[in-house]
This record gives structure tokens, C-alpha cells and sequence, in this order.
């Protein structure tokens, strides 16, 4: 599917009670001018799609947010836990980090993803904004809590957003994965089940792990979780489902 522009339909906004200055979308794959097997609105420039297709996709989400092409904090994501703090004016290559933050008015923080979760945040008096690309590496690494440590506010100032990811009955995962998330807090257990997974695998909540991650550093109020990337293929792109695929945006910026 594609269109001239990349209309309402294809964005999903974050139903949470931010401050009024605080913007945020979410990207779906319709809008777009890639073709199979990114077919449309792929946005990640590293999945093999063409640079031209990937660039006019960033041209009409910049348009329909009111931004500039400059204003997106664009990162290297490599599915581990560094944060970078966006500067106003960015200068040389793109920063390799699985989360960011910005104080500045304009400067939008973008994840990209395609079954991943993305977290974004801002605090209640709208001053700083975070996304976070929270897959269960960099979720089980410490992805949050480095953000919220370098962002310098604490859990209690800040309100979360989940954004589309793989949801409980698609997350197959081995007991590996299971394991290392218990090490680091054993109340992740309920976030695993055996029901409908491989023997000896488990299907995996993603959502509860983030959301148990977030509340014991204080974040009590976080909003989001009920998406499926992989079930979703009319609306989402899904690495897991379909292999060579596009990547969807999580943008927040201050106004």
C-alpha cells in the first residue's frame, strides 16, 4: 500500500495524559513509497530497502509531524544499553545507542523497530523527553535504568508510553532468555508462561517486563502494551513474522 502523504490513519498517537507541549507518534508500515517486502513506509535505512524509498519516507514523516528532516535523533541501535543525550545542533555520525533523551525544544527522540519494544517518556512538567529501544536484550541489560539515570529525574516525575512490539502469544522464547531476566528480579517469572511454547521454551510478555522494569524505578504511571506486531500484519512490520522486512518509528519531541 502506499499514498502521496502520510495520512492520520497511519499513525498511531499515544493515548496518555502528557503535558500539553509534549508531541509523540507511532508509525505503522501504511503511508509510504517502499515496495515489497518493505511495502510502505519503512523508515530504517540499514534493511536493504532504497535509500531514495527510505529518504522520501522520512521527508513525509517529518511533514506530517511539523518538524524539519534535522530535528530526528536517528540512532544506531545495536540491541545493547548506551544512551545519548540529543544536542540541539547534531554534528558527525550517528551515535551507536539504544536510547535517548532530550531537554531541547524540537529535538526528537526516535526508536526504530519491527517486533522490539519501544518505550518512550517524558516527565509531568513536560521539561525532558526519552525513547528507548527495548528489546529483551537491551530490556533485561538495563536499558531503562541507564535512561532514567542519565536523564536525572526520578521514576515518580515521569510518565511511560508502550508503544507496538511482539506481543505474549507471538514471544517464543528459550530458556536462556527466561533465566537472565530472573537473575535480575524474580518477580519476572509471571511474565513467562509454558502454555502454547515449544517444550522447554516459554512465551514471553515483553509488556510486563518493561512495565515491571519501569515501576521499580518509581514510574507508576505507564500507558500502552496492548499492540502485536506479529499478528498484525496488515498495520506492522514484524522481523519475526516475515524475515526481510521495514522498521517503524517512536518519535516524542517537546514543542
Amino acid at each position: 500500500m502506499s499514498s502521496d502523504t502520510v495520512s492520520e490513519l497511519s499513525l498511531i498517537r499515544p493515548d496518555w495524559p502528557a503535558p500539553a507541549n509534549i508531541r509523540a507518534v507511532c508509525t505503522t508500515r501504511l503511508g509510504g513509497v517502499s515496495q515489497p517486502p518493505w511495502a510502505s513506509l519503512n523508515l530504517g535505512d540499514h534493511v536493504g530497502d532504497a535509500p531514495g524509498h527510505v529518504r522520501d519516507n522520512r521527508i513525509k514523516l517529518a511533514d506530517a509531524c511539523g518538524l524539519s528532516v534535522d530535528a530526528f535523533g536517528w540512532l544506531n541501535q545495536v540491541h545493547g544499553t548506551d544512551i545519548v543525550s540529543l544536542a540541539a545542533d547534531p554534528a558527525g555520525d550517528i551515535p551507536e545507542a539504544d536510547a535517548s533523551f532530550s531537554r531541547f525544544t524540537g529535538k526528537a527522540c526516535t526508536i526504530l523497530t519491527a517486533d522490539c519494544l519501544p518505550v518512550i517518556l517524558c516527565d509531568h512538567n513536560g521539561t525532558t523527553v526519552a525513547a528507548a529501544h527495548a528489546g529483551w536484550r537491551s530490556l533485561c541489560g538495563g536499558v531503562l535504568e541507564n535512561l532514567l539515570a542519565s536523564m536525572g529525574l526520578p521514576g515518580n516525575a515521569l510518565m511511560a508510553w508502550l508503544g507496538p512490539a511482539i506481543g505474549p502469544q507471538a514471544f517464543e522464547v528459550g530458556p536462556e532468555v527466561r533465566a537472565a531476566f530472573l537473575a535480575q528480579d524474580p518477580q519476572a517469572e509471571v511474565a513467562f508462561s509454558s502454555v502454547g511454547a515449544r517444550k522447554g521454551h516459554y512465551m514471553a510478555d515483553i509488556y510486563l517486563l518493561a512495565r515491571q522494569r519501569l515501576e521499580n524505578l518509581g514510574v507508576k504511571n505507564t500507558y500502552g502494551g496492548d499492540f502485536c506486531t506479529v499478528t498484525g500484519s496488515a498495520k506492522f512490520y514484524s522481523y519475526r513474522r516475515d524475515g526481510q522486512t521495514g522498521r517503524m518509528a517512536t518519535v516524542i519531541w517537546k514543542n
